[in-house]
């Protein structure tokens, strides 16, 4: 029983998220890290599946790019997520993949200076207050 559970459990990990559920995924690996791979219309989604020391999108971002690149044959225009799991613009008709980043990342970017403020909530917690301007 123990070990039915455990199985779903894992195959739950990698089932894609809403957009991506219903679309059979292929397996990559790139550099030390495993993906499973989906596509769909003009995105694709890679779920990282293997453990790995990746505490944000930055040294998986390219490895995620390349393993989406190589399932859809086309070029990554972006790629948005954090390390488990990321959805990649595709851009084998680069028109329809930079008017999908127009609008589906309509939300505007942040220059953000530190104050030099550690804001206590007491209990030796806090947090760095930082003032942001959109740009």
């Amino acid at each position: 029983m123990i070990r039915y559970f455990a199985l779903l459990v894992l195959a739950a990990c990698s089932a894609g998220t809403p957009h991506f559920r219903d679309v059979p995924a292929t397996r990559v690996a790139v550099n030390g890290s495993v993906f499973d791979v989906r596509v769909r219309d003009d995105l694709a989604e890679a779920v990282r599946v293997n453990i790995q020391y990746a505490p944000r999108l930055g040294p998986i971002r390219g490895r995620a790019a390349q393993a989406m690149a190589q399932v859809s044959g086309c070029p990554i225009l972006d790629v948005l997520g954090d390390a488990a799991v990321t959805v990649g613009v595709l851009g084998c008709d680069r028109e329809v993949g930079e008017r999908l980043l127009q609008t589906a990342v309509a939300i505007p970017n942040y220059e953000c200076v530190d104050t030099g403020i550690f804001d206590h909530i007491g209990d030796g917690y806090g947090y760095q207050v930082f003032e942001c301007t959109a740009y």
